[in-house]
């Protein structure tokens, strides 16, 4: 039942924020200006000759600072929205007793980062270079309780990049395959096997009940030893 709500959550959600932006774009002509889209097709059409040449993004369109801190706000605003689905999904399946509130947190702020920095060097290799080595210089400490989570992350930092170079529309197809397809794989318990660890289930309590028989069989050898 609560997949199936989360299933329902998602999708009105998705369906409102499309036609919230349709309806603004079919009310204000202009506003299309400024929506970061249109960057998949860049992409998509191959490589230039100069390997060194910087991405066109959509900021590229706007003239004077005005304009130009609308289509960050507009980015940035579009990076949450498509990563607030994605921390329902990691609320909803992830174990209670593995559940990281600080990773929830994280991958709510880690698009905005990303989609700042990527608009600061995404026209200058040496900012790029700068800031390869600023970041080599901050050692972060913060390891992840599984593979699984570290996939979050990863969508976190795809999406902050998609937003910064006027490509929402390929966050918008991450977030949407992400969710749904992590939301398939616990409702069927894909690759679950019975006692073994699982990233959204719980071990079976016959399993712990095993392994604490085994323990209470060790404890006299022990002693005894």
């Amino acid at each position: 039942m609560r997949a199936y709500h989360l299933f329902i959550r998602l999708t009105v959600y998705y369906v409102a924020i499309s036609a919230t932006v349709y309806t603004a774009v079919t009310l204000y002509p202009s506003l299309q200006e400024f929506l970061p889209i249109g960057g998949a097709e860049t992409l998509l059409s191959g490589p230039g000759d100069d390997p060194f040449e910087s991405v066109e993004i959509g900021a590229t369109r706007v003239t004077n600072l005005g304009d130009s801190l609308i289509w960050l706000v507009i980015a940035v605003t579009g990076a949450i929205l498509t990563i607030i689905p994605v921390s329902w999904v990691y609320m909803a399946i992830r174990r209670r007793d593995e559940y990281d509130q600080s990773l929830v947190e994280t991958i709510m702020i880690l698009p905005i980062a990303v989609t700042s920095i990527v608009i600061i060097v995404h026209n200058s290799l040496a900012l790029a270079f700068s800031l390869a080595g600023i970041v080599g210089g901050v050692r972060f400490r913060n390891t992840l309780k599984s593979s699984g989570d570290a996939l979050y992350i990863l969508l976190a930092i795809g999406i902050g990049l998609s937003a910064g170079i006027g490509a929402m529309e390929i966050a918008v197809v991450m977030s949407m395959a992400f969710n749904y397809v992590f939301l398939i794989l616990w409702v069927n318990d894909y690759g679950g096997r019975k006692g073994a660890h699982r990233y959204m289930r719980k071990i079976s309590k016959s399993h712990h009940d095993n392994n604490d028989q085994i323990e209470e069989q060790k404890q006299p050898e022990a002693g005894e030893a």
